[in-house]
């Protein structure tokens, strides 16, 4: 205070009570802002801030949307309150304007241990499905393969049988008596409303409303960009209702692309989709003497092809329940597929093995029913396609119409690109040596870059399906080749980890090409 101390004493500034206006200081003014950082973590600038403000963000929510300022992994805790300054600063407002943006929970930062919880197993880290017959195929011995997220029976080996032995047993059954598969996997979703029809002609590159109630038609799906997306098969239930059947892992993406369109692209279409994928428990009887083992097991159906041919659906009572059978093949075998209520599932099995015992019915898995299928050159979307891969491609440009109506995909299929010669096809690889197992995904060279020591060396394709075919005695393979169709009869080479190996190309159809079998 004033007259303390010694005369010699002088009281100046702030301690003299002379105290200047106090201003904030966000930043230091400079002619380049680009180096004064806000937000270390994303390495943002006050130009940064002053940019997205130029172009008249005002908003500090807007403002973090620019400059990504508090998206790290303190959520804007070290940065947020001086974006907010310099925002409010640069609009010419007051410093209590606005505040901070929101920062994402949690606030603070949080154990793992906290937000893993207790160990509880896989079963909450990924949902494990399986079918109402699935204690039955673990009390018969089965080894699983997961299938999306599916445990389906991979093969059923007797005691002391080798992998490769079962599926020789189990392929072997189905071509000369019966075999029978779960198959209740296969993705369902039944379609309802007076637009049905419409709405299916549009999700398919074939015609389904051409399709008589009681009939089944298989049918492509392709994406916006005319490639592959799903395929399976349509049942009319009656004239405005449908049931179709999809890819096991394509299930969830089919029934996604189904809604988005009906809500969003056409929402003035009458039709309702309901997933009933696991309502209904599915087994496949496929092999010559099928007929006889579904008539066993007590059924007042009439099975003779004349009363119920191949691509149609009856309804009635199978060992004393309600069921759908539908007369479809992925073998190329006789087959029907017994559809009844997931309740019911367990019980059908038994029946259907009981009157099967006599005449040597075998339960077969996945891997059976792939060997199969390439036998006959039916692709599994997923595994023959690749996001890449059109009908045409395939061979399937019969299932494509040709007529002016739209359908998803269309525009895209008719780019010059899908046309173009080069394009890898669909094509069945025989090894010279019959023996030879060609691992998926070698690559197939011509003869001539075969010996090519020096890369690149041009790739024609690669295989994608590859087994030992117990019916043909030998080796098969199903593989995308450039011009592959041109190549019918040529040679080509497989590059595997053992070295080079001559494949001639034929057709993908290497069993039962006439289709004779089907009706047993």
């Amino acid at each position: 205070p004033d007259g303390a101390g010694p005369l010699w004493l002088s009281t100046l500034g702030a301690a003299a009570g002379e105290v200047p206006t106090s201003a904030p200081c966000w930043y230091t003014p400079a002619d380049d802002l680009s180096e004064h950082f806000v937000d270390l973590q994303r390495d943002s600038t006050v130009a940064d801030v002053l940019d997205a403000v130029g172009h008249e963000l005002r908003s500090t929510e807007h403002v973090k949307r620019a400059t990504y300022i508090g998206t790290a992994i303190d959520q804007g805790r070290t940065s947020g309150a001086l974006t907010a300054a310099i925002v409010n600063q640069a609009w010419g407002e007051g410093p209590g304007a606005q505040g901070p943006s929101n920062s994402r929970p949690p606030y603070t930062p949080v154990p793992y241990s906290v937000l893993a919880g207790a160990d509880r197993g896989p079963v909450l880290l990924d949902p494990m499905r399986t079918t109402p017959m699935h204690d039955l195929h673990v009390e018969r011995g089965a080894v699983f393969e997961n299938v999306g997220q599916w445990k389906r029976p991979w093969y059923f080996p007797l005691p002391g049988e080798s992998m490769h032995a079962a599926v020789e047993r189990e392929c072997l059954a189905v071509r000369r008596t019966a075999g029978v598969m779960d198959a209740s996997t296969l993705g369902k979703i039944e379609l309802v409303g007076p637009d049905v029809a419409t709405f299916l002609d549009r999700l398919y590159t074939n015609r389904m409303s051409t399709l008589a109630v009681g009939s089944i038609r298989y049918g492509l799906m392709l994406g916006l960009d005319g490639m592959v997306f799903d395929d399976g098969v349509a049942m009319r239930l009656a004239e405005d209702r449908f049931l179709i059947t999809t890819t096991t892992g394509g299930a969830a993406k089919v029934m996604d692309h189904v809604e988005e369109w009906l809500q969003t692209e056409w929402p003035g279409l009458r039709v309702y989709a309901t997933s009933v994928t696991e309502q209904w428990a599915t087994i496949a009887l496929n092999g010559p003497m099928v007929r006889d083992v579904l008539a066993a097991t007590g059924t007042d159906i009439d099975l003779e092809p004349s009363a119920f041919p191949f691509m149609t659906w009856r309804e009635g009572e199978v060992a004393g329940m309600h069921a759908r059978v539908a007369r479809v093949s992925f073998s190329g075998e006789l087959a029907y597929e017994v559809n009844v209520s997931g309740h019911h599932g367990a019980a059908m099995w038994n029946a259907v093995l009981t009157a099967g015992d006599p005449h040597w019915l075998s339960p077969y898995g996945t891997e059976t029913m792939h060997v199969l299928r390439a036998e006959k050159g039916f692709v599994i979307v997923g595994q023959d396609t690749d996001g890449t891969v059109t009908p045409h491609d395939l061979g399937m440009s019969w299932i494509v119409r040709k007529d002016d109506s739209d359908f998803i995909g269309r525009r895209s299929l008719r780019r010059p690109d899908t046309a173009r010669p080069g394009r890898k096809h669909l094509v069945g690889l025989l090894p010279v040596d019959p023996s030879v197992w060609l691992p998926e995904g070698a690559q197939v060279v011509s003869p001539e870059h075969a010996i090519t020591t020096e890369p690149p060396v041009p790739m024609l394709g690669h295989i994608t399906s590859s087994y030992r075919s117990p019916v043909l005695g030998r080796s098969i393979a199903l593989a995308m080749v450039a011009g592959g169709r041109d190549r019918i009869g040529g040679l080509v080479v497989a590059a595997t980890p053992s070295g080079p190996v001559e494949c001639e190309v034929v057709s993908p159809m290497f069993y039962d090409p006439e289709g004779a079998r089907r009706d047993g």
